[in-house]
């Protein structure tokens, strides 16, 4: 492994000992998550993969192209239309924003099953009568503010509280819920009128695609960039990999858990907005079972269960993975039943397959 002496970054450079300046050990392009950018490639081997089964994420795309095969054998004359691939980015800009935080997330080590229960509350909250009284302006505002938050206690619990990330959202989750079915009563809330922008970010279209697919879009390529791009993103990486070194180097890795976790609770609150857009309406039964949806698009992505490398862009392939299977479970009327039933194979394969890998790479 490449090493270099001299002069590194203040906030992660560990402190020279007493009989001279340490040498720092440069991470690996997969330590610091550039498969995105350069692919897997072999030591020694620059530019562009010599071999097809390195070119990143070949197999999410060839299994899309297969699904959409599928859609086109099984349902031609509904699948290849305009309105129904719409409806599939639609479908997949609210999940995907709360999937962009999950891969932050799972890369940094943990995992968040509160995703859904926050949605939920982020949306209520933004719907109650008193905050829709102060414009659409404000309830996007507080729909924002309230995933931050939840984000913000998930994450103090977990780096200050040491408690296992699993617990701690599991908690979350039951509590968010509880909290929103508290608060709207268990009766769906509607938009009222005067705050049809938000409505409009579902309805007005701009080159045939509702406004919503271009949030879901900006909040895409601003993970992208902070993932890849400052060191943010490298820092993520570094904890996930090995909290203990990433520590020694100098990253203070409780803070960034902290972080992290804002930084999914914002992704539920910005997802709510969407929410709220397509449905017009804030309800405590809102984002069920988002949580898998989400943490399974990451695994499927190619992201680790146990940190330290994944990617957004193979998050976004994983999520369109999964939502244009149910696309094609809807076009040809299947039990919703069976639709868990698939997702829930494709996981179990998925993290196999990340094991054999794993096991090949070692």
């Amino acid at each position: 492994m490449e090493s270099a002496k001299g002069p590194v970054e203040a906030a992660e450079s560990p402190a020279a000992n007493a009989k001279g300046p340490v040498e720092v050990v440069k991470p690996s392009a997969d330590e610091r998550g550039r498969g995105e950018a350069s692919g897997h490639r072999s030591a020694g081997r620059p530019g562009w993969p010599a071999r097809l089964g390195e070119v990143p994420h070949l197999g999410l795309v060839a299994a899309l192209a297969l699904l959409a095969v599928v859609g086109l054998v099984t349902v031609p004359d509904s699948f290849a239309t305009g309105s129904n691939l719409v409806s599939i980015l639609a479908l997949a800009a609210t999940i995907g924003v709360i999937t962009v935080g999950a891969t932050f997330v799972i890369i940094g080590g943990g995992i968040d099953l509160s995703v859904g229960a926050v949605m939920a509350l982020a949306s209520v909250w933004a719907t109650t009568l008193a905050t829709q009284s102060y414009g659409p302006l404000v309830m996007i505002v507080c729909a924002v503010l309230v995933g931050a938050g939840a984000g913000l206690v998930n994450g103090w619990l977990i780096a200050y509280g040491r408690l296992v990330p699993f617990i701690a959202t599991l908690a979350m989750l039951v509590a968010a819920r509880g909290l929103a079915q508290r608060m709207s009563d268990r009766k769906t809330q509607l938009v009222q009128q005067g705050n049809e922008m938000i409505v409009e970010l579902s309805t007005t279209r701009l080159l045939g695609l509702p406004l919503l697919v271009y949030v879901f879009a900006l909040v895409v390529v601003a993970g992208w960039v902070v993932l890849n791009r400052t060191t943010f993103g490298r820092r993520t990486y570094a904890v996930g990999g090995n909290p203990e070194a990433a520590r020694l180097a100098g990253i203070d890795v409780r803070r960034h858990t902290v972080w992290l976790y804002a930084l999914s609770g914002l992704c539920c609150g910005i997802a709510a907005v969407l929410i709220m857009a397509r449905t017009t309406t804030g309800s405590s039964t809102h984002g069920d079972l988002y949580e898998l949806d989400a943490i399974a698009a990451v695994i499927i992505g190619g992201t680790l269960l146990t940190g330290g490398r994944g990617s957004i862009v193979g998050s976004i392939l994983g999520l369109l993975i999964f939502t244009v299977i149910t696309n094609l479970f809807i076009l040809n009327g299947l039990n919703t039943s069976d639709q868990l039933i698939a997702k829930g194979l494709i996981i179990v394969v998925a993290v196999l397959l990340q094991r054999r890998s794993l096991r090949s790479s070692t």
